[in-house]
């Protein structure tokens, strides 16, 4: 089983272009997976054996995303197998879901964006830097991860894009407002480091993803917000505040990268209460 495993990883890695974060959490489902069948002594796998795994995690507090997660990477990888021919059937294929809690993001007002950019000192070490990286981060909408990612060469300030590349290497270009130009460009006058990388850290390599949610935290302490807020709440942020704007759906998935609009959807439920928190302060007879 676990030679399968290896031969599943190595095809979402190399031919599927999944993220490596993502092949990580596919390969610790199956290990947790084939330690439940080496546990029961399994010498084959049907869908009753599967189903008792899912009830396992039941009893273990997992949330229902993780749950989902884990039940999607047993579709996928017994769907493999029974394609490549190496299983006759496909075990996973009959397990339900479990419904998923309906969590609405957490994002900024826009005072509170205000306010968090213009808290920033840039005359600080590494304050046109950090300055650069909140006014990206809420600008774009991009993830983190994209953001860590950027090369000096994605960025055109003259034209006021970035282009990025999202999960799957999927490449999108997306517009930069002139806040956010302007920032860009006086970190860029202002650094030392002879580096590919947009943004770097203090000996010139690569700002990782960490480094990144850390100047965020920084920051948001430094603003003195009582939310709880991460460098994912300014994706959050950007998605809402263009729909409250009157953006459409579909703009706004393609700006954000998301492959499915249901993904996008969730935002509609956000400027859904926030209509109705309007609705109830302003109409006489809410």
């Amino acid at each position: 089983m676990r030679q399968l495993k290896n031969k599943f990883l190595s095809y979402i890695t190399n031919e599927r272009n999944y993220s490596a974060n993502t092949a990580a959490a596919y390969s610790g489902d199956l290990d947790e997976f084939i330690r439940f069948l080496e546990k029961k002594k399994a010498k084959e796998v049907d869908p009753v054996t599967i189903r008792e795994f899912v009830v396992g995690m039941s009893g273990r507090n997992f949330s229902k995303a993780t749950m989902e997660r884990k039940i999607a990477t047993l579709k996928s990888f017994f769907k493999f197998l029974k394609r490549e021919g190496l299983y006759k059937t496909n075990p996973a294929s009959g397990i339900s879901f479990p419904r998923k809690e309906k969590k609405l993001p957490r994002f900024l007002e826009e005072n509170e964006v205000r306010h968090l950019l213009d808290s920033v000192n840039i005359k600080e070490k590494n304050g046109a830097r950090d300055l650069a990286v909140l006014e990206l981060l809420y600008s774009t909408g991009m993830r983190v991860g994209e953001l860590s990612g950027l090369k000096v060469k994605d960025l055109d300030l003259a034209n006021a894009i970035v282009r990025v590349f999202g999960k799957g290497s999927k490449e999108r270009i997306v517009p930069v407002g002139s806040k956010a130009v302007d920032a860009a460009g006086a970190y860029l006058a202002v650094r030392t480091q002879d580096s590919e990388w947009l943004f770097t850290n203090d000996k010139g390599g690569q700002l990782d993803q960490r480094m990144v949610r850390f100047l965020v935290d920084k920051q948001v302490k430094a603003a003195c917000l009582s939310k709880n807020i991460s460098p994912h709440s300014l994706r959050h942020s950007f998605a809402t505040h263009l729909l409250n704007h009157g953006a459409d759906l579909r703009s706004v998935q393609e700006l954000l990268g998301h492959s499915n609009l249901t993904t996008t959807q969730i935002y509609t439920h956000v400027t859904t209460e926030r209509l109705k928190e309007i609705y109830k302060k302003a109409h006489p007879r809410a």
